[in-house]
């Protein structure tokens, strides 16, 4: 009973009545409008009285019935720990001894460390048995580290030993100015009125030209990525086109997203001149790549005919002699050349002149134009239009004498001028009396086939040779129209009896099937002679074949078992 009597005091005592509520509300209001004093904790701390109640008041289990924030601080907050590190070499001050004690390192006599963990020199003989230059007693720290002082990687670093690589530097780069100085000097040594202000400033004018190509022009090839711990290839600017996003088409080239490589054209219809990417094989047959090319044949070749050349383990040597190769290729070209002019002569038709050097410009001139067009450093076109060969043959060139070109006539299989006719490419034009010549050239010729054909034709009927006269085109072609009509009425004659035949055939293959599964004749192929099937009993037609399709049985037919009720 005591119990509840001091709980239900207890709570009567914490109730406020009406009056004393609305005195603390209005006292709250004012020190939030500050024309009250704030409250005071325990320290004497004032309280904002902006902070909402539930941060102000305390916990059941933490309340003390006074004003304060201590609950909302941490309770087992650790003192911080001070960021020392290990004294490095440093030895005890004060006594050091003379001979050695008992339990102490065997070689330098420092009682602090054991001789397996001594990093003194080893000595021929220790300590222990000459008592000669005993080290003194190191200093054994105990440091406590907190969680960020452990992982800090310059806990314990002097900052003043990066002066000596600092000094290294700065040693390096007086060297490298020296140098280039000397250089500058050495390019301006004949020239007169030279101060030395302007060297600095060509120096200085040199040195930022470095950086700009450091800093700008040179793009990283390859790049490490730390989380897959592989080099990445092939990366481009932010700012240029993916090479997926130049067609769009599912069916255009293919894009592998691993090593982000297209090797076919993405838009293979559209100009050369204006694509601004042709595909990764468009680089392989570009820049140094076809001299490497030519480099790998000469080696593959070279160790075909038993020569010690391998570009992959000696690439310079193998450089080497591919250049030395190149070079007795073109002397021998040359003395070739020389053979051939001294032998045959036209060494002034040639471009590059006489023997004297000199450039015949007035027989050989090199094509030119007025067209005005302007290319960009990459070559591509910025002005003007890029005349494009539409053809590797020359076109609308009259040959002598000729008023239509080569190939505008066809005859028997052969290209010809049109304006006369004429077959020969080199001949001279014969105008409209060759045209003439040929037309009855090429009527003379029909008719004399005619007259062949009519002539055989009439030897095959009467064993006779009867001369004919000439017949018109249209009496010739009436005879052809009469002979083809004649030749398909007796082929119409030939299908319809083939016809009646194979239906025979047929009929006879039926019966014999039916027969044969009337019989159901079985006989065991097992003991077939080697060469029994090549025998005219097997010899099957095609007829055969059709009757076995039509009479034999199917399993797998499943209206094969149906019998219908109307028939039995």
């Amino acid at each position: 009973m005591s119990s509840t009597t001091t709980t239900s005091s207890s709570l009567n005592s914490q109730r406020k009545s009406r009056d004393e509520y609305k005195k603390e509300k209005e006292l709250e209001e004012a020190r939030k409008a500050g024309n009250a004093p704030a409250e005071l904790d325990e320290d004497g701390n004032e309280i904002n009285p902006h902070i909402p109640q539930y941060m102000r008041q305390a916990p059941w289990y933490v309340d003390t019935n006074k004003p304060s924030l201590k609950h909302q601080r941490a309770f087992n907050k650790k003192e911080e720990v001070g960021k020392g590190w290990y004294q490095r070499g440093a030895a005890a001050q004060g006594f050091t001894a003379t001979k050695y004690r008992k339990g102490a390192c065997t070689n330098c006599g420092s009682m602090t460390h054991v001789a397996k963990d001594c990093c003194e020199r080893p000595r021929k003989v220790g300590a222990k048995f000459t008592n000669d230059d005993i080290k003194p007693d190191e200093i054994i720290q105990k440091l406590e580290f907190d969680y960020d002082s452990k992982r800090d990687p310059y806990n314990g670093y002097d900052p003043s030993s990066y002066k000596e690589i600092m000094e290294l530097y700065e040693k390096a780069d007086r060297e490298r100015k020296k140098k280039k100085m000397e250089e500058i000097i050495k390019s301006h040594k004949g020239e007169e009125n030279i101060n030395a202000e302007d060297l600095t400033k060509e120096l200085e004018k040199q040195e930022q030209e470095q950086d700009v190509y450091d800093a700008e022009n040179v793009a990283p090839i390859q790049k490490l990525d730390p989380k897959s711990r592989t080099t990445i290839r092939n990366l481009r600017i932010r700012e240029d086109t993916a090479k997926y996003l130049y067609n769009l088409d599912l069916d255009s080239a293919f894009y592998e997203p691993k090593s982000r490589s297209m090797r076919e054209n993405p838009l293979p219809n559209t100009n050369p001149n204006d694509t601004r990417f042709a595909g990764d094989n468009f680089t392989r047959t570009s820049g140094d790549t076809n001299k490497f090319r030519d480099m790998q044949l000469f080696a593959w070749e070279a160790q075909d005919k038993g020569q010690n050349v391998d570009i992959s383990s000696a690439p310079s040597q193998a450089g080497l002699l591919h250049l030395e190769f190149l070079k007795k290729k073109e002397q021998l070209k040359e003395q070739s050349k020389k053979l051939l002019l001294s032998k045959y002569g036209g060494e002034e038709h040639l471009l590059n002149g006489s023997n004297d050097g000199s450039n015949n410009n007035n027989d050989i001139s090199i094509p030119q134009t007025e067209n005005y067009q302007e290319y960009s450093a990459s070559g591509k076109l910025i002005k003007g239009e890029e005349i494009v060969v539409k053809s590797k043959y020359e076109e609308d060139v009259y040959l002598n004498n000729h008023k239509s070109v080569w190939g505008s006539y066809w005859e028997n299989g052969s290209w010809g001028f049109q304006c006369c006719k004429q077959t020969i490419k080199l001949s001279y034009c014969t105008g409209e009396q060759g045209r003439k010549l040929k037309d009855n050239l090429i009527i003379q010729n029909l008719l004399k086939n005619n007259h062949n054909d009519n002539n055989s034709s009439s030897n095959s009927d009467n064993n006779e040779e009867k001369e004919e006269e000439p017949k018109s085109l249209l009496e010739q072609h009436l005879e052809k129209s009469n002979k083809s009509t004649a030749k398909e009425k007796e082929e119409k004659k030939k299908e319809k009896k083939e016809k009646k035949e194979k239906e025979k055939r047929l009929e006879k293959a039926l019966k014999e099937q039916d027969e044969i599964n009337s019989k159901s004749i079985e006989k065991d192929e097992r003991k077939l002679k080697y060469n029994s099937l090549k025998n005219d009993n097997y010899q099957i037609t095609d007829e055969d074949m059709e009757a076995y399709n039509l009479k034999r049985k199917r399993s797998d037919d499943p209206m094969a078992n149906f019998k219908d009720s109307i028939d039995e």
